[in-house]
């Protein structure tokens, strides 16, 4: 169980890789789309050619993106997992994506199911009726050059997966000496074109339960309206500490459980996939269907993580003790203004989560309510991160169609209350946040020169380090002996928190900087 919980943590990881390149694709596409609405730059410059002509090639590259999410789903998948040798195992996941798509293709073919069978047109000649030979076409769709099953980036998942198990197994393989060229890690390319196309096979005669099975849980939340995106922030907001809450949101928003849509005749799946499709083509969309999609997206954090937070850090500024205020100004500062402007909430949110629990619950439960507060007042904002570039880009740039000002609106509502509330339970509770511990506790901040080789001592030493890696906050470390890690210590590095994930996995919350952080450590490391 414990092994498993590690794995899951690695792969939650690996899914950031995937996700930071659709974040800021979304980003350009969401500039683009305004760019070429006359309502915002004006008639003149929407006929003016070259200007246009850029645009619409940014437009492609971003789409481009999109369209193959699957492979880059795939290959982040192995990468995450892989033991070692990790470049062997991306390589071997982009093979095993496309086998396994053959598969699916060959096993489709025995059944008389083509292309040209599954045209809407060819569907209605067999007898449907239009809506459902749309439907029915939907389900396929041609990846790579293969026809296949329409299964978005959850194929991409799913071939991942298998390949780094085949991966790990095999890549240390010794063969005879006749044919010893191809043992270690070039045996896993070769066994991975040899499995992934059975297991092609197998998914293409489960996929149909799979694929209902799915749409159903889909329309089930998406019958729950505004709850479900309650649902979706308060959940999202509890399991930030576990790392798992990636995971969650890439259910919402690449499968159909984060809703559907039809676009030239082929359906979109997943939240963030309907609404970046929205920007690519623009108008195929309908604006209530979005809406549906953007209550699981970036619209339902902005009044917390551009209001709320900052308040919240505000309130623990001024509970600190006075001669603790200047250290904890520095810092609750630079969370607060991370979460304005990028909705990247962990340094804050690291500083009272797990000091108390009331707080913890009740960020969740406030970001929860703010999801369905702006389901409700039919918002239609998207992305994934909920600063004010955010609200900036998919909301001011997007129209009054987007209702934006709501989530000042709430924002502004949100503040006091965020405020009041932690002043609140910090004084009553005497919650522990950063300037109130004892001063037994306290740990004393490092200069920066010092700060690597203090790192490396709090977690063991070098001897009792296996892995270092990172994701957008988190320095993720994998240790031999969990005992030899100082808490106290790497707090004195500057970090937000320590979270023990599993007996061998901790993850040190640095906020942004966590990238330079981790790159200075490997360098000392020698692993660089």
């Amino acid at each position: 169980m414990k092994q498993l919980t590690s794995q899951i943590h690695a792969f939650g990881k690996a899914l950031m890789m995937p996700i930071s390149v659709i974040a800021a694709a979304g980003i350009f596409l969401g500039l683009a789309a305004a760019m070429q609405n006359p309502a915002v730059t004006g008639d003149a410059f929407a006929q003016m050619q070259i200007p246009q002509l850029i645009i619409g090639f940014i437009r492609k590259v971003a789409g481009a993106l999109f369209a193959n999410l699957p492979v880059f789903f795939a290959v982040a998948s192995a990468i995450g997992l892989a033991k070692a040798e990790k470049p062997t195992a991306a390589f071997a996941a982009v093979i095993g994506y496309i086998t396994m798509n053959v598969g699916i293709n060959a096993t489709l073919a025995a059944k008389g199911i083509t292309a040209a069978t599954t045209t809407p047109e060819a569907l209605q000649q067999a007898g449907l009726d239009q809506t459902t030979a749309m439907m029915r076409s939907a389900e396929y769709i041609e990846m790579l050059g293969v026809f296949t099953y329409n299964m978005s980036v959850l194929g991409g998942v799913i071939a991942g997966l298998v390949t780094v198990a085949l991966h790990n197994r095999f890549y240390t393989q010794q063969l005879p000496t006749a044919i010893s060229f191809f043992g270690g890690r070039r045996f896993v390319p070769i066994v991975t074109v040899v499995c992934l196309p059975l297991i092609g096979v197998l998914l293409a005669m489960i996929w149909p339960t799979i694929g209902n099975g799915i749409a159903w849980i889909g329309q089930m939340i998406g019958k729950s309206g505004q709850y479900g995106a309650f649902l979706l922030g308060a959940f999202e907001r509890i399991l930030i500490p576990t790392g798992l809450h990636h995971i969650l949101n890439e259910t919402v928003r690449f499968t159909p459980i984060g809703g559907m849509a039809m676009v030239d005749g082929q359906t979109i799946v997943g939240a963030l996939n309907i609404f970046n499709t929205s920007l690519t083509h623009p108008g195929m969309i309908p604006d209530d269907t979005l809406r549906t999609a953007t209550q699981f997206l970036a619209q339902g954090k902005i009044p917390v993580m551009m209001f709320g937070l900052p308040a919240a850090a505000l309130a623990i500024y001024h509970t600190a003790r006075p001669e603790h205020k200047q250290r904890v100004k520095a810092l609750v500062l630079a969370g607060a203004l991370t979460s304005f402007t990028t909705g990247i909430t962990e340094p804050l949110e690291f500083c009272f989560i797990f000091v108390s629990p009331v707080l913890y619950l009740l960020h969740a439960f406030l970001t929860g309510l703010s999801f369905m507060l702006m389901s409700m007042l039919h918002l239609m904002i998207g992305n994934v991160q909920g600063g004010i570039i955010d609200l900036v880009v998919f909301g001011v740039l997007g129209g009054a169609k987007t209702h934006w000002w709501w989530t000042l609106a709430l924002g502004v509502i949100y503040a006091p209350i965020y405020y009041y509330a932690f002043r609140l339970v910090i004084t009553r509770m005497n919650v522990e946040t950063p300037g109130r511990e004892s001063d037994d506790e306290k740990p004393q901040q490092v200069s920066g020169d010092e700060r690597t080789q203090v790192i490396i001592s709090g977690l063991g030493g070098q001897a009792n380090i296996e892995d270092v890696d990172c994701c957008f906050t988190r320095l993720r470390v994998r240790v031999k002996d969990m005992k030899e890690v100082i808490d106290q210590t790497l707090m004195s590095t500057g970090a937000n928190g320590v979270n023990r994930v599993s007996d061998n996995d901790v993850q040190v919350i640095y906020g942004p900087q966590v990238e330079q952080i981790a790159n200075q450590v490997k360098m000392a490391l020698g692993v660089a």
